[in-house]
């Protein structure tokens, strides 16, 4: 706020800042979304801003008019309005700040770096698909063909070809397939569990069929659960009831079984061949779902003196982002900026990941797709899971 402030004391109109006496509201909305686009298209590096309630005299000198309450309010949402009307999407925000005790309005745009910004549906006759304009010195200018014509040639010429891109598996090159070991699922703590369960239930049905008795029944309890658990006779009902809260029960020793003692960490390597670094990346993962396919959508607890405790914070942090859907299981990660010439590998904390043995002898392929401020195109790729 006091940055704010500070603007609009000592700043004058330009490139980056635009003044305005009175509100947009509801009769001013296409010079508003004209001043938008204009501000968003200048040749200017970092935030600009339009001040509302703030003009100059004829003598340079400013005047301050308080804004009412209501202009922020969101009726019109300005927001809004620049999203249904202005492409590509920009980041607006408008908030009130207090200078000199008026009650000014400030519209902050964030780095504008997507050029040209332009109208994406008709708003009027004289506002119509297409149009765009530019902020030169304190005023907005309507492009023509050649202004348009000059920004994506300078937009193609500072981007980075998503060719120049190549992502992989580690190791002395960058391998497009990974073989995965697999493991016997039937062994997790609440597999094992359930078999147990399923047990004696079956020796139950047995003994009120005249096919054991309790003694049997006893014995097989000592079997499966050891001498030092009490034996303790269960209704079928409740062994019904107890299996079907198996998972529940289970649910931290399984995540320790599958992503810590058995887990296979997944780490990804992007090389950018590029003269140019890729700005503001972010990597986004598909993988298809199957029953014996596990992706951890957090680290697991740590084991400590046989009791389960939550990682360090910055641990939990630096791990990917997983969503689990139905059909698909999304990961994604920033990583900021991409150097030249310099492999990088992808995740602090590597993916971790668990296969079952139904898979070995199949393949599983990845979908993904790097996204960055200066990429032309999202670089997209397919990479194999060989088990």
């Amino acid at each position: 706020m006091a940055n704010l402030a500070k603007i609009v004391r000592s700043a004058m109109p330009g490139t980056r800042l635009q003044f305005r006496r009175e509100p947009y509201r509801d009769k001013g909305v296409r010079q508003f979304l004209r001043d938008v686009i204009a501000m968003a298209n200048a040749a200017a590096e970092g935030p600009r801003y339009i001040i509302i309630g703030t003009d100059l005299d004829k003598k340079g000198v400013k005047r301050l008019k308080s804004v009412a309450q209501d202009d922020f309010s969101g009726n019109p949402s300005y927001q809004a309005l620049v999203s249904d009307f202005v492409e590509p999407a920009i980041k607006l925000t408008y908030q009130a700040v207090t200078v000199d005790g008026k009650r000014l309005g400030v519209f902050e745009f964030g780095d504008c770096q997507d050029h040209p910004y332009m109208m994406r549906i008709d708003h009027c006759e004289k506002l119509r698909r297409g149009d765009a304009y530019i902020r030169v010195d304190d005023m907005p200018v309507k492009m023509g063909r050649r202004q348009l014509q000059e920004m994506f040639e300078r937009k193609f010429h500072d981007s980075v070809s998503a060719n120049r891109i190549e992502i992989g598996f580690p190791g002395e090159i960058i391998h497009k397939n990974l073989k995965i070991p697999t493991i016997d699922l039937a062994e997790m703590p609440s597999a094992s569990a359930r078999d147990k369960l399923k047990q004696l239930l079956d020796l139950q049905a047995n003994f009120k069929d005249g096919g054991a008795n309790s003694g049997v029944i006893r014995l097989a309890h000592t079997r499966l659960f050891g001498s030092d658990k009490p034996y303790e006779e269960w209704t079928p009902t409740r062994l019904m009831d107890e299996m079907a809260k198996i998972e529940a029960k289970y649910q931290t020793d399984d995540q320790h079984f599958l992503f810590e003692a058995n887990t296979q960490k997944l780490q990804l390597v992007i090389y950018n061949q590029s003269d140019e670094p890729v700005q503001d990346a972010s990597l986004s993962i598909v993988f298809p779902t199957h029953d014996a396919f596990h992706v951890a959508n957090q680290l697991p607890k740590v084991r400590q003196n046989g009791k389960y405790v939550d990682r360090r914070p910055d641990e939990i942090a630096g791990y990917p982002a997983v969503s689990l859907k139905d059909d698909s299981i999304h990961v994604s990660y920033a990583l900021g900026e991409i150097p030249t010439y310099a492999p990088m590998t992808v995740f602090d904390i590597p993916l971790r990941i668990c296969i079952g043995s139904e898979l070995k002898g199949r393949r599983l392929g990845i979908q993904y797709s790097l996204f960055g401020r200066n990429l032309r195109t999202p670089a997209k790729g397919k990479l194999r899971l060989l088990f």
